[in-house]
């Protein structure tokens, strides 16, 4: 018995090891690959894409085609740009890198599907911001942003948060052309859809809240997310075995898209809000048909929204009420300087 204890604990303290080897990990290949970035730029570049990490500037989020700070992959020489997407492969799984690269090659197939008479599309219109400096100990940051890409990362003390976070897909599915059929985002999509076609006319009474999409995910470029009222939509409590499984691959979708430390950090806070956890859903619930859903928790949220366009294009976002450019972690960071 003793012994059956004591590999219990070995296996235990095996765990936490392990996990705290990997978010280390994670957070010194960031520092390294944001070093080897930096050193590789000309002092003007370096100027261009470097900012104060006490500057407003840090908690702008757009994922929508608008003027950036930081410097453009397109302002970048091979080997720079190459360095670029090393800082950006640094936080991001395989998954994750496969998505980003994606979601920017849709810039070409809007370019041509607007006969280059939109605004301008360029699938190297990617910016890169590092905020502070990059370091083992402290604070740091870095964002990887343009047109339907945003990712955020800040690092305290070696430990990483990651939102928010957003991809979107214009065209969620290309229709035409050699690349007809492709979908960026597609089981954000398909996962969603089973799982409202599968509620029981009860469940769909307390999930749908309008049979409307909004025109946008609700919080949308806001620095702080909030939504008003209560949390609303059918509670995880109320799901079947099989229909909790598949909001858990839905979940675990968005997580995914990161590496494993970050990933098993979100996952860990959708387990411990399995009994506050809240799906809702609004529009069409067929493929192809414009529609919105929200994953809701008292401490983080992901949006889904496919209406405009004729439900032809993403937008999509996990968000930490709390922790957003790392607020729990430098508000933990600056109590204990304090201290």
């Amino acid at each position: 018995m003793r012994d059956w204890k004591r590999l219990v604990l070995i296996i235990f303290a095996l765990g936490l090891l392990t996990a705290a080897y990997e978010r280390t990990q994670t957070a010194s290949l960031m520092v390294d690959t944001a070093k080897a970035y930096l050193a590789a730029l000309k002092p003007a570049q370096r100027a261009q894409t470097t900012i104060g990490f006490d500057s407003e500037e840090r908690q702008n989020f757009h994922y929508t085609p608008v003027p950036r700070k930081g410097l453009a992959l397109r302002e970048m020489n091979s080997e720079q740009k190459h360095l670029a997407e090393a800082l950006l492969s640094a936080g991001l799984s395989v998954q994750g890198i496969i998505k980003a690269h994606t979601v920017m090659s849709l810039e070409q197939v809007l370019k041509d599907l607007e006969l280059d008479k939109g605004p301008e599309r360029d699938a190297d219109k990617y910016y890169v911001s590092i905020f502070g400096e990059p370091s083992q100990h402290g604070t740091w940051g870095f964002r990887f942003e343009g047109h339907h890409v945003s990712l955020n990362y800040t690092i305290v003390d070696g430990n990483i948060a990651s939102s928010p976070s957003f991809f979107g897909a214009n065209p969620a599915e290309v229709k035409n052309g050699p690349r007809a059929g492709l979908r960026a985002l597609m089981r954000e999509e398909d996962l969603a859809l089973d799982l409202v076609q599968s509620l029981t006319d009860e469940q769909r009474a307390l999930a749908v809240f309008d049979k409307t999409a909004p025109k946008e995910i609700i919080t949308a470029e806001s620095r702080k997310a909030a939504l008003n009222g209560q949390p609303s939509g059918l509670p995880v409590s109320k799901m079947s075995s099989k229909q909790k499984e598949v909001l858990g691959q839905l979940v675990a979708e968005y997580a995914s898209n990161f590496p494993a430390p970050i990933a098993d950090m979100r996952l860990d806070q959708f387990r411990k809000m399995q009994a506050n956890l809240y799906f809702a859903w609004a529009g069409g619930m067929k493929h192809g048909e414009p529609n919105y859903y929200r994953i809701q928790t008292p401490t983080f949220l992901i949006e889904f929204d496919k209406t405009q366009d004729n439900g032809n294009h993403i937008h999509s976002v996990w968000r930490d009420f709390t922790n957003d450019w790392g607020g729990d972690l430098l508000a933990a960071h600056y109590q204990a300087a304090h201290k």
